[in-house]
């Protein structure tokens, strides 16, 4: 067995024992001084280059084996103690501004660049050339997006990952792949593990997602072969969808995906907390678009059915705003049905369970008010010029429009929980989206339909 191969078994098999065993322990001062050496050691590559990768390997290990406020302490050391070495960088920065206008202008900018090259980018660049490497850097940022609203100092060391990640998981180094009921079951389980949208909750409900009139597309990273990044799950249907319990229906009968005309996206799950920052879902959704346009030439729709994860948040937020979109004859109407005084007393009736929704009178009363509602929020709530709601900040950033609002489309408690039931579908026009991609990165301006719009205005 290689030495490479030896390494790739000794990290899997510390995660296994770490994952398995809840004695992961802290760092002690003897600790951190024999770190710090190694650490200093692999900065400075020293020896040849499997010795390198021991090092950094075995350092992968200790990582591994340390309990929360052991990794916190581990990544401080780098962040603060790693860095480039300021003098160095200001004698380089003098001699530039000595050299500029001079034929050693681009020595001196070269000597320059190499003085601000950070010693912790070197330490990231030997974790990544071990096995299973590029998976363990992906796991460390996560920690790292966990220790930083408490600990500012490790933001440097973020930056400089984030940059590394967004180099190594450019979208030419990845590779699409469909996921079928044939894929390795170890594929099947991360699939159940990573769907973030609507739960997997049995074998039966993923093969179900995985039928002749569905499709599954995931992202993979060459050196992560069995961890898709991101992946959607389509429908192949005949027409909009406007209820997401018909989509996960395990008992509906097959379609025919040869006479669809409409592909529905109606899940999109990203896997890996430490890519958070890295783009990659836009190209996803047009890699599928072009994969099912070949497979099935009769698709003309290209739509998602999504959630909208923030609306009950914001309201409680901005109660007076919410409360802006009721009329006085929407108040007439709710008080026809028991609930009296101000607006504002709707929300806590409303209960997350979806009882409610069961009462046809107040559901009628609240359909056409909680309609406004949403396209107020989608159109309307913004945060630095962008809507405040992350699923609507994702699709329009991509170019879609704002089709159609769909009332108790998701009648889980999760579907209720969020947005009392409400769900959108995004419409992805192949005549529309690079102009509405521009439109909404330079201008904030999102596209919808006339209907959303009118239901948008204020009453």
């Amino acid at each position: 067995m290689s030495a490479t191969d030896l390494l790739a078994r000794s990290l899997s098999k510390v995660r296994e024992l770490v994952s398995a065993s809840p004695r992961a322990r802290d760092l002690s001062d003897r600790d951190i001084t024999r770190l710090r050496q190694q650490l200093q050691e692999c900065a400075e590559s020293r020896g040849g280059e499997v010795s390198t990768r021991q090092r950094a390997a075995r350092l992968a290990e200790a990582y591994l084996r340390l309990n929360d406020n052991g990794r916190r302490r581990f990544l401080l050391m780098i962040a603060l103690e790693f860095g480039p070495d300021p003098a160095r960088v200001a004698k380089a920065h003098e001699a530039y501004q000595a050299a500029v206008g001079s034929p050693g202008q681009w020595d001196a900018e070269a000597r320059l660049r190499g003085a601000m090259r950070s010693r912790r980018l070197r330490i990231l660049t030997q974790f990544n050339a071990i096995p299973q490497g590029v998976k363990f850097l992906v796991d460390l940022r996560a920690d790292l997006l966990r220790y930083l609203p408490d600990e500012p100092l490790l933001k440097p060391l973020d930056r400089e990952l984030e940059n590394r990640l967004t180099a190594w998981f450019d979208v030419g180094f990845l590779e699409l792949k469909r996921i079928t009921w044939q894929s390795p079951a170890a594929l099947l389980e991360k699939l159940v593990q990573y769907e973030a949208v609507h739960e997997i909750r049995s074998w039966d409900d993923l093969k179900n997602r995985l039928d002749s009139d569905r499709r599954c597309y995931a992202f993979f990273h060459p050196r992560m072969p069995l961890e898709p990044l991101i992946f959607v799950q389509v429908a192949l249907v005949d027409a909009l969808a406007d209820d997401v319990q018909k989509l996960l229906d395990i008992n509906a009968p097959l379609a025919d995906a040869n006479r669809a005309t409409t592909a529905i996206f109606y899940s999109i799950s990203a896997t890996q907390d430490g890519l958070r920052g890295v783009s990659f879902g836009n190209f996803l959704l047009k890699r599928v678009v072009e994969d099912l346009q070949r497979d099935f030439p009769k698709l003309k729709t290209f739509s998602t059915l999504s959630p909208i994860p923030g609306l009950m948040s914001w309201v409680r937020r901005n109660p007076a705003d919410a409360a802006s979109v009721f009329t006085e004859a929407d108040r007439k109407r709710l008080a026809a049905t028991g609930i009296e005084g101000n607006v504002e007393s709707v929300w806590t009736r409303l209960s997350s369970d979806g009882s409610w929704a069961a009462e046809k009178g107040l559901a009628r009363a609240l359909r056409d008010p909680l309609l406004r509602l949403a396209a107020h929020y989608l159109l309307n709530a913004r945060r630095d010029d962008k809507p405040v709601d992350p699923v609507a900040r994702f699709h329009l950033g991509n170019g879609a429009r704002v089709e159609r609002l769909n009332w108790l489309a998701d009648t889980s408690a999760k579907g209720f929980g969020q947005s009392l039931g409400i769900m959108v579908n995004y419409l992805y026009d192949p005549d529309r989206i690079e102009s509405n991609v521009e439109a909404f990165s330079s201008e904030g301006e999102v596209d919808a339909a006339a209907a959303v719009r009118r239901m948008a205005r204020q009453p």
